[in-house]
């Protein structure tokens, strides 16, 4: 029985073969590996990925896809909103790193990338499929529009790259917008500070992105205590990852 995307769950299935095996491809799935794919739809990657790894753990919220996914070997079907699923945990459970690939729902797709950084220690490379808007986010140098609060917190945790363009005709149903691939390795010993505080404070940097720092960041560090060195007259989207994150670590 075919199945009906699902628009409250944000489907759109793969389906151009030459660019699920470039994604395939880009992965480089190895036998024996842990690797975990969330929401994998109809299974449009899910199978070549079991043909080169032998086995893998999918996360899927669909009732319906899941019972689907149950029927084949080599899957161990993880029925639950990614959300709120313990990725540290199945790390521990496979005794390695994790690599975590997935079609993202787009419209939760930053809550997602966000509940990962809780267990990037577990993590040895994530391989995704996003909005192109939001992969030109995650990748941006300071100096550009797409830079922001998305670059600066990702950034920090892992090392990106852009690896591959997806037109919207690759999937059925087509999205109205472009796809792009990102691939996402956590930096072996990232600068040690507080999420929620360079949050926080990011989200301040970047709340009004026409004004330079002393009227936004200004007050934030004032009422902070903060006395050190740190250039106020520059707007946000000036400002390195590097920089951000050594100025959380100064107050944190």
């Amino acid at each position: 029985m075919k199945h009906i995307a699902r628009k409250r769950f944000g489907q759109h299935f793969l389906s151009d073969g030459y660019v699920i095996e470039a994604i395939v491809d880009a992965i480089d799935p190895q036998p024996g590996q842990a690797l975990v794919e969330i929401g994998p739809g109809l299974g449009a990657i899910t199978q070549p990925l079991k043909a080169r790894c032998g086995e893998l753990t999918v996360v899927e919220l669909d009732r319906d896809l899941a019972a689907r996914l149950r029927k084949q070997d080599g899957l161990t079907v993880v029925e639950a909103d990614v959300l709120k699923v313990d990725f540290g945990a199945l790390g521990a459970q496979r005794g390695q790193p994790l690599r975590v690939v997935g079609n993202l729902p787009y419209n939760i797709s930053t809550p997602i990338l966000f509940h990962l950084l809780d267990s990037v220690h577990a993590v040895q490379d994530q391989h995704f499929m996003l909005q192109k808007e939001v992969v030109e986010r995650m990748v941006a140098a300071p100096g550009s529009k797409a830079y922001g609060r998305l670059s600066v917190m990702l950034q920090w945790r892992y090392h990106m790259e852009s690896v591959l363009d997806v037109p919207p005709e690759s999937f059925d149903p087509p999205p109205r917008v472009d796809s792009a691939v990102v691939r996402m390795l956590p930096w072996p010993t990232p600068a040690d500070v507080r999420f929620e505080l360079l949050e926080n404070m990011v989200a301040v940097a970047f709340s009004q992105r026409r004004k330079v720092l002393r009227n936004t960041l200004g007050k934030w560090l004032e009422e902070r205590g903060f006395a050190g060195e740190f250039d106020l007259q520059r707007r946000a989207e000036e400002v390195p990852v590097a920089e951000f994150v050594a100025l959380a670590a100064a107050i944190g």
